[in-house]
């Protein structure tokens, strides 16, 4: 290829670049990086990319032997930082890097491109030319998402790392297309609503699971191409299944092809570590203080919602974000302009993200993972809020395991710990996670956490899970918790199908199966996920006996959930109700085809003039061992 480098400036604007430079450019994935095109009948690729520090930038690759000097970028202007350039016969498919020259300080780099689409498969770190075009089939899902995604709407997610979920038989990694397949048909199966991918956006130490990114706008090249996690997304909203993707823009890895450092200067990062330097992760933290930085922070969350057609981005770590001593000692960071530890950059960033996704994308969500009680998560950002759409309750995470993992013996003493999250369960709109966090690092597996001998542990984590499904808020189980992966999760490995062979391991499946289609179903129990009045405590004091009972409601229909923490079977239980009538178990989690004793209500169960706790009738019920029941009314 000869060095041939046209410079045009109709393919970024001047209005791109005022927005840009603003720091409210959402969409600099059309501008900037490399794009196929045609110049006055020529095919090429025009690239551009932003290093205002830099005294010469040119693109090198396998199309030109990887000369650093052959086709060098213009910069555009004299401030806007941007070096543009097209070259004619260069297609898809092409493997290149930017070659950076410093004006300050003479420091040369090789950088992939931070914008890049593509990227080469780790350990290799160049980018790849690409075409993003792809023929769609999901028009069904995206025409009628905003029902599916809607917050009075079922939301129960299954949390999937696409490496470790299923492997083939030589152990390798599924490709996206033989995932598209395989999860598309167990999660429709299953009955969840939703998967949520552990982060897919390219990153170069897999053990990472994908929080230490690279590739902002590519997926990873472990599993194929961008086209192929295309068809991923596209196969499971054929299945009537949405996609959340994990999205990471409070950090970085330092590697040297990545964004840090990138022009000679601390351009996407804080130049001060006490700001730019996360302690915990060992990774660059970006600079929302920066206008291009937020730029390209916007472009690619809505990157991912606008060419990959994906519901949700659940946003992680966001307390980091919001903290300027988040796991900093004293005198390791600097306050803000007040004096104050809230990073108010971060702040202001967060509500313009929020802002841009639900102001082009009404029919998606936001899920913030954060970790305190920062007021407002879920509340618009006109009422003063951070904006998104809802948060991860890791309180109601932390205090229910902590109760599950006491002896039923002694959970008398714990009872407030499993009872206190709805004093704030309507501060926020919560979403309850049981997921990946909880798994490693010698935490050990979720079944594991159980107490007593086999039978009660599985008995248990049927408990929980009905328990977590009566609970208002959206659910997330992380994958093997739903037939009891007993193996701490491993990135290295599979998940261990084969226990399926086993009874209790395929009971408790089933129960979870059972458990997403009657959720599906019972408006009650997702409809009012955030009012009050979708919740009702039937009992609450029974600390003694360590049962549960409470009512859900949609405001038309009400189902009844009663939870039995011990092993104690109880007869002639009484359930207190404000009026009369006949119910009936929906699901009871003791029944025999889920590993339980079978101690069931069978038949209609009426509704006694007998007063229990100032309710003028009552129920009896026998209640089943480690045992959860729903009830609902009998037609």
């Amino acid at each position: 290829m000869d060095s041939t480098v046209i410079y045009k400036k109709d393919h970024i604007t001047e209005h791109d670049i005022y927005l840009f430079k603003e720091g409210t450019h959402s969409a600099l994935y059309k501008k900037l990086g490399a794009h196929l095109m045609e110049d006055k009948g020529r095919k090429g690729t025009h690239f551009a990319i932003w290093a205002p520090n830099a005294e010469s930038v040119s693109v090198m690759g396998d199309f030109n032997g990887w000369n650093r000097a052959s086709h060098p970028l213009r910069v555009r202007d004299d401030w806007s930082g941007v070096w543009e350039g097209f070259i004619p016969g260069l297609c898809e498919g092409s493997i290149y890097k930017y070659h950076i020259v410093s004006r300050l300080n003479g420091y040369k780099v090789d950088k992939a491109d931070p914008f890049a689409f593509h990227a080469e498969t780790p350990p290799k770190t160049a980018s790849v030319v690409t075409d993003l075009s792809y023929k769609w089939g999901d028009s069904e899902w995206m025409a009628e998402r905003g029902q599916r995604n809607s917050l009075t709407s079922p939301q129960s997610i299954y949390e999937v790392h696409p490496g470790s979920w299923r492997r083939n038989k030589e152990g390798q990694f599924l490709t996206y297309r033989e995932l598209a397949r395989e999860l598309s048909e167990y999660v429709l199966e299953m009955g969840f609503t939703h998967v949520e991918f552990l982060p897919v956006m390219e990153h170069p130490f897999y053990g990472s699971w994908g929080y230490q990114s690279t590739g902002f706008f590519a997926p990873t090249s472990r599993f194929g191409t961008p086209a192929d996690f295309m068809y991923l997304v596209d196969k499971l909203h054929q299945s009537g299944i949405g996609v959340i993707l994990d999205w990471v823009p409070s950090h970085f890895p330092s590697d040297q092809h990545g964004p840090g450092f990138f022009d000679g200067t601390h351009l996407y990062e804080h130049a001060d570590p006490r700001l730019g330097f996360h302690p915990d992760w060992k990774s660059f933290i970006f600079n929302y203080g920066r206008n291009e930085v937020r730029s390209f922070l916007l472009s690619s969350g809505l990157f991912w919602l606008d060419l990959y057609h994906v519901d949700a981005l659940r946003v992680d770590a966001v307390a980091s974000m919001l903290y300027l001593d988040y796991s900093r000692k004293e005198g390791e960071w600097i306050p803000n302009i007040y004096g104050g530890r809230e990073n108010l950059d971060a702040m202001n960033f967060l509500k313009r993200l929020n802002e841009e996704v639900y102001g082009r994308f009404p029919d998606v969500q936001t899920i913030a993972e954060e970790s305190t009680a920062w007021p407002g998560v879920s509340t618009p950002t006109y009422l003063g809020g951070l904006g998104f759409g809802m948060k991860w309750n890791m309180g109601w995470m932390h205090d229910t395991l902590k109760y599950f993992k006491q002896d039923p013996l002694f959970r008398k003493h714990y009872h407030n710990d499993i009872t206190f999250s709805i004093w704030y369960a309507f501060t926020e709109n919560f979403m309850l996670p049981l997921s990946h966090d909880e798994v490693v690092h010698g935490k050990g597996s979720l079944i594991g956490k159980m107490p007593g001998d086999e039978w009660q542990r599985f008995a248990n984590m049927r408990l929980l899970f009905g328990y977590m499904f009566g609970h208002p808020g959206k659910k997330l189980l992380f994958m093997g918790a739903e037939f009891g992966q007993v193996r701490e999760w491993t990135h290295e490995e599979s998940l261990d199908w084969h226990i399926l062979e086993f009874g209790l391991h395929n009971g408790l499946q089933r129960w979870v199966r059972d458990l997403n289609h009657l959720y599906r179903e019972s408006p009650p129990l997702y409809a009012l996920d955030f009012e009050d009045k979708g919740f009702t405590w039937l009992g609450v004091h029974d600390w003694e006996g360590s049962v549960l009972y409470f009512s859900r409601t949609n405001g038309v229909k009400t189902m009844l959930v009663v939870c039995n923490m011990t092993p104690i079977v109880r007869h002639g239980y009484r359930l207190p109700l404000p009026e009369g009538g006949a119910w009936k178990e929906a699901l009871n989690s003791d029944e025999e085809i889920y590993g339980g004793s079978g101690v069931v209500n069978r038949g209609d169960i009426k509704a006694e003039a007998h007063m229990v706790d100032e309710y003028p009738y009552s129920i009896s019920l026998t209640l089943p061992p480690l045992g959860v029941i729903f009830l609902t009314r009998a037609e």
